[in-house]
């Protein structure tokens, strides 16, 4: 296997995993808001508030880890 094979099977696993990761995270994120906001209806706002800033930088995981398979990807020769 030449080296931009190998790069480019690491960066597949590397990005697969981190989007596993991220919809992990998610998950367990968005099911905790929808119990906060079951226990205490009267914390909405309060909950979706910090639920998305939550999910937003869950999600910063997988972009990070794309762009450095591509970086990967492309840098080697």
């Amino acid at each position: 296997m030449d080296a931009h094979a190998a790069a480019a099977l690491g960066a597949g696993i590397a990005a697969g995993l981190a989007a596993l990761g991220a919809s992990i995270g998610n998950g367990n994120v968005i099911s905790k808001t929808v119990e906060g906001i079951a226990r205490q209806p009267e914390a909405k706002a309060t909950l979706q508030a910090t639920m998305f800033i939550g999910v937003g930088l869950i999600e910063a995981l997988p972009l990070l880890s794309w762009v450095l398979a591509l970086l990967l990807m492309f840098t080697v020769k």
